[in-house]
């Protein structure tokens, strides 16, 4: 069983940063690929980013390339998503997400990960 618990969510005004944390139980963090989700009211849980646990490879959704960091560190046992150049369309419900099966490829589809945070809520104003 492996717990995670994101914080770090708010409200923003357009062009602002944001940086989302997700705390993850467990002594084998390292081996789990780690993505971040967002879902508006309505609509789906998408994917936004994700990053492996072998060699710290990352793949972002197209919508957030070059504004949007994901980071790791495996002492904290901590996966970070750094958010600039925020913009309303941002605005979401963003869910932290693990994948514990050691796969090399890193998943985009909410069923390829194990465990869900809660969720923190980002609302970008225009």
């Amino acid at each position: 069983q492996v717990l995670l618990v994101e914080s770090g969510g708010g409200l923003v005004q357009a062009g602002g940063s944001l940086r989302l944390s997700c705390a993850a139980s467990g002594r084998t963090f390292s081996s789990y690929t780690m993505g971040w989700f967002r879902q508006a009211p309505g609509k789906e849980r998408t994917f936004v980013a994700a990053i492996s646990w072998i060699g710290g490879s990352t793949y972002y959704a197209d919508s957030v390339k070059g504004r949007f960091t994901i980071s790791r560190d495996n002492a904290k046992n901590t996966v970070y998503l750094q958010m600039n150049s925020l913009k309303p369309e941002d605005t979401a419900v963003y869910y932290c997400a693990a994948e514990t099966n050691r796969r090399l490829r890193l998943g985009v589809k909410p069923n390829e990960y194990d465990y869900w945070g809660q969720g923190t809520q980002v609302t970008v104003s225009s």
